[in-house]
């Protein structure tokens, strides 16, 4: 082929990327369907709403939720390489529908419209600061309702008790030889939301029950409904009651009944 036959060829292969990628561009501007509203809001910062969690790290049965080994070493091998074996419900964590369902969605199938979500932080920090055993109720997320508006289509509502700051001690779990002690949701506040388009409920602390709870009530109305919880979630005192939104960073092993998770908030 001649050298101007291989220009001319080259010419025209970069013409057609170049209008290949305008038209990609122009169609990048349109709102996809289906999107999250909230994405429309903007964001000017991210939160981090993960623990970083190991052996160490509060679980709800007490015994650590992760061990690591080491298969190989950078000063060996030339490079780092472990083998994890993780509890799926340990640290920041998913609940899947299937954690308490015979037959509930795993976590690799929950609806992946349902992991980014406008984020609703409804805050009973001052009451559990005095009662270790608090529940969130109708009657708090009524007073969010009168202060913010209507609970957002698709939301996920979080409940913020100031137990994030406890993880590195005793009184994250609040075992006292018999019970464990955490704020949680009443069941009357998860069957309330069940009448709204919330997708997901969330926690700071070990469960979306309180820790007394013997009979997972809210665990049970909640996830058999087709909806996720979140539990473990840190830093809720630094995201705004309404208006900033989370992404959800769900594991997706499949049938899975939850995993840990990465969770940032945009705000």
């Amino acid at each position: 082929m001649c050298d101007a036959c291989i220009i001319n060829a080259v010419r025209d292969r970069m013409l057609s990327r170049r209008a290949f990628l305008a038209a990609t561009a122009g169609a990048a501007t349109l709102a996809p369907l289906g999107a999250p509203p909230a994405l429309a809001m903007g964001h000017g910062a991210v939160e981090d709403l993960t623990h970083a969690y190991d052996t160490d790290f509060p679980t709800y049965f007490g015994t650590p939720g992760i061990s690591t080994e080491q298969n190989f070493n950078f000063a060996e091998h030339g490079f780092n390489l472990m083998t994890l074996t993780v509890n799926e419900h340990t640290g920041t964590h998913i609940d899947a529908p299937l954690h308490f369902s015979a037959d509930g969605a795993s976590v690799d199938a929950i609806p992946v419209g349902d992991l980014v979500a406008p984020l609703c932080v409804v805050d009973i920090a001052a009451r559990a600061a005095g009662d270790a055993d608090a529940l969130l109720t109708p009657d708090d997320l009524n007073a969010w309702i009168a202060t913010n508006g209507p609970i957002p289509d698709g939301a996920c509502v979080a409940l913020y008790s100031g137990w994030g700051a406890k993880t590195g001690t005793d009184d994250f779990r609040g075992f006292d030889g018999e019970k464990q002690h955490y704020p949680g949701f009443h069941v009357e506040a998860a069957q309330m939301l069940l009448e709204t388009g919330a997708r997901s409920i969330a926690s700071d602390t070990l469960s979306l029950d309180h820790g007394p709870s013997a009979d997972f009530a809210t665990h049970y109305a909640w996830l058999p409904a087709g909806r996720f919880g979140i539990e473990c979630l840190a830093n809720l005192d630094k995201v705004p009651a309404a208006g900033a939104t989370i992404v959800i960073g769900a594991p997706k092993h499949r049938g899975g009944t939850g995993g840990p998770a990465r969770i940032l908030a945009l705000i």
